[in-house]
Order: structure tokens, then C-alpha cells, then sequence
């Protein structure tokens, strides 16, 4: 096999440990965009404002008061993308995850599928090697995702991206994905689900 031949294979078993690391440094580059873009928007700025006022006559210290409730914030913001973006979907019914694998075993990139609905199909996972990108490798496994999906008779696929991810939502854009709904707060989105029909 040439040493820049790439395909798409079921993850192993002993593949594992590779893939989770691939994973969580994929949401390391979203959750800081997510947080700060959750974080700025009016509504959180006047929560945490309210929050650190009224610590502020608890700890008599204005820097802690101030720093708290954003720490606080941020870290759980951290938490939840990690809990539902940086670890190996349970095995369903379309099979996977499955990983990229450029030359021999050099494990690249990483994508899942899951069912949503009767005719949907739900991208759960998608992540490259900060190694690997922009050589068409997260192109690759959209396509390979698709097709996947297509077999399994799903009608759709959807794929949620996080807020400020805007190398992922040109990706999706450039392959023909549609910016549909998403889950936000108070009126503001910080995921936006993408979706095509197959």
C-alpha cells in the first residue's frame, strides 16, 4: 500500500485510546469558540453579573466574585461538549465508528453515524488529525458517511456543528448541507444542525 493511500475502515479495538485522543482534540478546538461565544451573549453577560454581585457580599472580594461565576461557566460549558462530543459513541445500528487510515496504520480521522427518526440519519462524530487536515481527509469521511447512510436507507443526514466551528460549516456548506435549526438559549443558537438530502 503507498504511504499516502487513504481509506475508510471500522475502528478496531486496539485503535481505541488513538481515536478518543483524536476525538477530544477536536472538541478542544470548539468548546473555547462555543464558551465565548455562549459567554458574550447578553443574556449569559447578565446572569453572570447578577451572579457575581450577589457573591460579592458572600467572599468580600471583588476579583473572586468577579472570576467565579465565569470559571464556573466555562468549565461546565468544557464539560458537557467533552461528555457528548469527546467520546466513542455507543455501537448502534449503522455499525462504526469507522477511521481514516492514510499508508498502513496511521489512524487520521474518525466518523459515526447514528439513527435520528425514521428516515434520518444523525452524524455524531466527525473529527481529523490536526496532522491531516486540509488534505481532504474530513471531505472524505462526509462522503464516506453518506453513502453510509444511504445504504442503511436513511433519506437524510443531519450533522450538528457547534457555534464559531466555521471550518466545519464551510465544509458542510461546500458539500451542499443546508443550515437548519438548532438548540440555543434564550433566542441564541450554539449548535446549528446542518442537513442533506440524499
Amino acid at each position: 500500500m503507498e504511504p499516502n493511500h487513504l481509506s475508510v475502515r471500522e475502528m478496531r479495538e486496539e485503535e481505541k485510546p488513538i481515536v478518543l485522543e483524536l476525538l477530544k482534540d477536536g472538541v478542544k478546538d470548539a468548546e473555547n469558540r462555543l464558551a465565548l461565544h455562549a459567554l458574550t451573549r447578553p443574556p449569559a453577560l447578565l446572569v453572570l453579573a447578577a451572579l457575581s454581585s450577589g457573591l460579592r457580599f458572600l467572599l468580600a472580594s471583588f476579583p473572586l466574585a468577579l472570576l467565579l461565576p465565569v470559571l464556573l461557566a466555562v468549565g461546565g460549558l468544557k464539560m458537557l461538549l467533552r461528555r457528548c462530543w469527546g467520546t466513542l459513541p455507543a455501537p448502534g445500528g449503522l455499525g462504526g465508528p469507522w477511521v481514516a487510515v492514510r499508508g498502513g496504520e496511521d489512524v487520521c480521522g474518525v466518523v459515526a453515524l447514528a439513527p435520528r427518526g425514521p428516515a434520518a440519519v444523525e452524524l455524531t462524530r466527525l473529527a481529523v488529525s490536526r496532522w491531516h487536515r486540509r488534505r481532504g481527509i474530513g471531505l472524505r469521511l462526509l462522503g464516506f458517511a453518506e453513502g453510509r447512510a444511504r445504504a442503511r436507507g436513511g433519506q437524510r443526514l443531519v450533522v450538528p456543528v457547534a457555534a464559531g466551528a466555521k471550518g466545519a460549516a464551510a465544509l458542510l456548506e461546500a458539500s451542499g448541507y443546508r443550515a437548519q435549526e438548532g438548540w440555543g438559549w434564550l433566542g441564541y443558537t450554539f449548535v446549528r444542525e446542518f442537513s442533506k438530502d440524499l
